[in-house]
């Protein structure tokens, strides 16, 4: 008991981090929850470490469900969600992660784990470089159809590797002229859905595999998760706030080193 107790307070931790970068960067914070949740589970000995990843990335998503609501209703309160685009993303990003959340559940741990690693490499590298372009020329947005297609492709992605999907969303949206905060605003709505069916699906997938009566909704940990959510969900808005104020593209910068090396980790580890 006094282990769980342990883990409960690890994870509480890493919630209060998590829940601020989710405020403050749009990001529904599965990119710090997934490698540092596997070390605590790896050191706790919970699960055999072949599910290791795949129940933090579960796990990850079921969180963000609570942090990407709190974000939101903060972004909501700042004017930063763009209601009228936000059911399109909406629409695609669910689709992508419902899709998701069943495949990655199926493929080998190391598949999942290259992924994750992989992808995160490439956020990082994108928020180092920042914005390089120096047209002046506004890119509008796609017709709905096709809008919708690219977030699917973005919702399966970070569905899979256990993300809010902020990460990739906030530069695509980006990239067709929204601006910053809308777009980190859209993001954090997203991320609601996201985590709504990416959970589903990894709960689903997993139920055979293991317990409730261990802790397990599938592969979603619930003790791991109650101490995420318990304060993240508080830290979220302060994150939110923080955007008004504090230098975000400096802070982006730190964060994605911070990226590689957790991604490194992974791959070595």
């Amino acid at each position: 008991m006094s282990e769980l107790v342990v883990l409960f307070v690890f994870c509480a931790i890493l919630g209060n981090a998590v829940g601020f970068l989710a405020g403050l960067l749009g990001i529904g914070g599965g990119l710090v929850i997934v490698p540092i949740l596997s070390m605590i589970l790896l050191h706790f000995d919970v699960l055999p470490p072949e599910q290791v990843v795949v129940t933090a990335i579960a796990t990850s998503l079921a969180s963000i469900l609570f942090t990407s609501t709190s974000s939101a209703i903060a972004h909501h309160k700042h004017g930063n969600v763009p209601w009228q685009l936000a059911p399109w993303v909406m629409l695609g990003v669910g689709l992508g992660a419902l899709i998701s959340g069943f495949m990655a559940a199926l493929l080998p741990e190391h598949v999942v784990r290259w992924v994750f690693a992989v992808s995160v490499f490439a956020i990082a590298i994108k928020m180092l470089m920042g914005n390089k372009s120096t047209s002046t020329n506004a890119r509008s947005l796609p017709n709905k159809a096709v809008l919708t297609t690219l977030t699917t492709l973005t919702g399966g992605l970070s569905a899979m590797i256990g993300i809010g999907g902020g990460a990739v969303l906030v530069p695509l949206l980006n990239f067709f002229s929204v601006d910053m905060k809308k777009a980190i605003g859209c993001a954090s709505a997203c991320g609601i859905v996201i985590a709504l069916f990416g959970s589903i699906g990894y709960i689903s997938a997993g139920a055979q595999h293991l317990a409730l009566t261990d802790g397990f909704a599938g592969f979603v940990y619930l003790p791991a998760l109650a101490g995420i959510v318990c304060t993240s969900w508080f830290s979220a808005p302060l994150g939110a706030k923080a955007t008004q104020t504090l230098p975000v593209a400096t802070i982006k910068k730190i964060f994605a080193l911070l990226l590689v090396i957790m991604a490194v980790n992974m791959l070595l580890k």
